[in-house]
This record gives C-alpha cells, structure tokens and sequence, in this order.
C-alpha cells in the first residue's frame, strides 16, 4: 500500500463504490476503505443468525432512542447492495420538487439528473420480476388489488438470470446472493473501480480525520489492531448516513457545521400478516415481485410492497409470548405479508455522546397518519383475499437511511454545497445517502448511484 493517494474514499457501498469509479477512471490514484469483510458468493453467510451477526453493525439492529423503531445499516464490501434486493427506481417530481424546496438547489429535477440516472443505469441490469415465477403471496397481493381498485406494479430489480425456474428463492438475498444474479456494488461499480486502479482495503474502521491546507489525514484500524495514518489530497465520505455523520459528529465538526446531524429520515416500515387456510409460502422464489402504483397511496405518503421475513425476523415481529408466540410461528408456511413504508414527514436527529452515536428518531401526529392510512389499505386487501387473521408487526423497521449532512444552498439549511463539498472544506465531499435533504418516499439506491457519480464529476472538476 502507498500511504498518499491522490483521493480516499470511506465507504464501499453504493454511494462510494460509484464514486470511487469515476476518479480511479479519471486517473486518480484512489484507495477505497471499508470497515465490513470481503465477501463473495462462495462464502456468504448460510443462515439467518450468522448473516445477522457477519453483515451488519451491531449484530443486525440499531434502535433510536424510543426503542420503537430497528435499523438495518450493513457492514460488509457492496454495503446495502449485499443484503437488499436490488430494487431500482427513479425519483418522481414530487419528490424533486420537495428537495428543491427544502435544499434550494435548483438542479435537484428529474430533468439534470437524468443523465446520471442513465449512467447509473448503463452499468446494471435491470429487470422487472418476472411474473411467471411470482409466489402465491405476490399473487395475494396482485389480487387484492385489483379488487380493492388499486394500482400496483411488477418491482424493477438490478438481476440477471435468478434461474427461478430451478427453484431458487430470493430470501436468500438478504445475505447475499450465492449465484451473483442480483447486480451488488462488487460485481458492478466496484469492480470496474478496482480494475481502473482503485485500491480496495477492507476490514478497516476509520477512527478519525483532519485537513490542512496539504491535504486530509485519516486514522483507522485494522482488524487485527494495528493502526493506519494515511494521506490523501481529497476525502469521499461515502459510509452511509449514519456512518458517515458519526465520523463528524464525533469528530467535533458540529461547530463548524451547524446542521450536521439534523433531517434524519428512515422510510420506516411495518411489516403485516395474513394468515390463509392453504399455504402460501411466501419465501419461495422472488420473495418480492410487486409494489403499490397507485396515486392516491402516494399522496397519503405511503406505499406498499409484498414482502416477507426469514424466521428469526418473523419471530421478532410476531405478537403473543411462550405457546401462544410458538403457535403463530409455527403456522408461517401459511402467511401472506405486506409491508408499508411511510415516507416520513418528521425528521430526526443523531448525535453523539458518551462515545456513542444516538438516534433520536419518531413518528409525530402527520407520519403515524401516513402509517394507519397503510395499515388500513392492507387490511382492505388481506379481507378482499380470504385472509382468516391479521397479525400487524410488533415494531417498525428503518431500512434506508437518510440525511444528516444535508445537500442546500447555504449552511443554514444543510451541511453539503451544490458541489458535493462540505461547506467550509475544500477537500471533503460527500457521495452517499446523508446528502438527501427530505424522505422521497421512493426506494433510494438508483439515486445513491447518480448522485456518487455527479459528486465524482465534481470533484474532478474542482482539481487545480
């Protein structure tokens, strides 16, 4: 390893990995750091209690300060990539125009930003689910709606070639995919970077950083302890939101960035159950293969989504205690599940304190209004399918997270300028989800890609 490099970037996620591609592509001399392991589809976790523990922080959940709500953040080489399914969406303009709105950066519009979105999209493959294979569950799903007058649509997937027919299940996924189907940050952006000449270290923690008028300086750890200083003219921060807003928060950077950890968001997402007389086996082959379209959820700011959970995450959903709990689990072969995501209205804030990162992150009057209008639409579909008993989850899920390093116009209104700079830095930019200013209600990772993609454009730019 050299110890200076031309550009470090701190994440191997989405966000750092598209980045990362564009520099090392430009002839920069990159190093990508990564706290999680490199994995590939030989050594993947086999079950759910390990991939719980082997690729997530803190064993798999992070809980805010009200105990109400499970984050999932991903610890692992391709981040997010590796543990969620791979769905691809574009942003609407309600959601532009609300980051417009909240940001004052003009260019926040579907029109700058689809030429991102076509690069981003240039280097996967996308695929819709195929229906063919869709499980019964999806088919409740599909079902429901049609008879309730909603509006829903097959999911778009970064995929290519599940073989469902072979009888694969998509579950799977959640620990990383064993055939290299679904399009993961390791086998797209991050490989391109690394053959480009990027350098990839894993399994080191970056414990600190500082600038100088010669450059960024990063601490970090490796696994077996031993410490690293590296140099750097330019620093990506790319380790997700709260990954990356710990770096500066307990860095000490709030005083110089005053909105640093505020407009946290999370899409929170509860999960419900149906139980049917005949098994529905939701776990089998693309576990999800639907999404709700219709306008009228979007405007209550909510949508849904056929989903289901290995057994553990079951488990910890399901209501009751002792044999009444062991009688619902047991009866799991015949659930049929739907998620709602709200797309939350009442931001949180993260902080840090007594060496820790706190979340302080809930639903106010407006997001738990969002939350029912959702419960009350699944209900409608279950009963419209035959359902003989609802089981709402027991607490709410954050999966993507959002926000605390706001991209604005200004510092008052975030932590991130229109190129990608922290404001009052010259050499740290930003390239992952921290950046959005609000909630878009929309499933993030193709715009994590764009946005990467932009900011390494604009690094580039901004070179002497």
């Amino acid at each position: 390893m050299q110890q200076r490099y031309d550009a470090i970037v701190i994440g191997a996620g989405v966000g750092g990995a598209n980045a990362a591609l564009v520099l090392a592509q430009a002839g920069l001399r990159c190093l990508v750091l990564e706290a999680g392991r490199y994995r590939s589809r030989l050594d993947y976790p086999r079950g759910e209690l390990d991939g719980n523990a082997q690729l997530f922080w803190n064993g798999g959940l992070e809980l805010n300060q009200q105990a109400d709500l499970a984050l999932l953040r991903a610890k692992v080489v391709g981040g997010g990539s590796i543990v969620n399914q791979a769905l691809l969406d574009e942003f609407d303009d309600i959601a532009w125009d609300d980051w417009q709105a909240r940001s004052g950066v003009s260019s926040l519009s579907a029109r700058a930003m689809a030429p991102w979105y076509a690069q981003a999209r240039a280097a996967l493959k996308i695929e819709a689910v195929p229906l063919a294979h869709a499980n019964r569950n999806a088919a409740l799903f599909k079902q429901g709606f049609d008879a309730c007058g909603y509006q829903c649509a097959p999911l778009q997937r970064g995929q290519a070639g599940c073989r469902h027919e072979e009888g694969n299940d998509c579950i799977e996924c959640l620990y990383g995919c064993r055939i290299d189907s679904k399009q993961s940050t390791p086998l797209t952006s991050l490989q391109r970077a690394l053959q480009a000449g990027a350098q990839l270290l894993s399994e080191c923690e970056v414990e600190g950083l500082s600038e100088s008028n010669d450059g960024v300086q990063v601490q970090a750890r490796l696994a077996d302890g031993r410490a690293l200083t590296l140099h750097s003219q330019r620093l990506v921060l790319a380790a997700g939101t709260l990954g990356t807003s710990s770096l500066l928060l307990k860095g000490g950077w709030q005083a110089r960035l005053p909105a640093l950890g505020q407009g946290f968001y999370c899409h929170p997402q509860y999960m419900y159950f149906a139980r049917y007389r005949e098994p529905v086996d939701a776990q089998r082959g693309p576990f999800q293969a639907y999404k709700s379209d219709d306008p009228g959820f979007r405007a209550q700011g909510f949508k849904l989504e056929n989903v289901f959970s290995p057994p553990i995450g079951t488990a910890l959903l399901l209501p009751g205690h002792g044999k009444a709990h062991q009688q619902w689990l047991r009866q799991q072969r015949h659930f049929a599940c739907i998620e709602v995501a709200v797309r939350d209205q009442h931001p949180g804030r993260l902080s840090w304190h007594d060496g820790r990162l706190h979340i302080d992150k809930s639903l106010d009057r407006e997001d738990r209004r969002r939350a029912k209008a959702g419960q009350t639409a699944v209900e409608q579909i279950f009963r419209a399918t035959g359902a003989e008993a609802i089981l709402p989850g027991r607490f709410g899920i954050g999966l993507h997270l959002m926000g605390g390093l706001r991209l604005a116009s200004n510092p008052e209104r975030g932590c991130v300028g229109e190129d990608f700079r922290l404001f009052g830095s010259r050499r740290i930019h930003v390239a992952d989800a921290s950046l959005f200013p609000s909630a878009p209600g929309i499933n993030p990772s193709l715009t994590i890609m764009a946005l990467a993609r932009q900011a390494g454009q604009r690094l580039l730019e901004s070179l002497p």
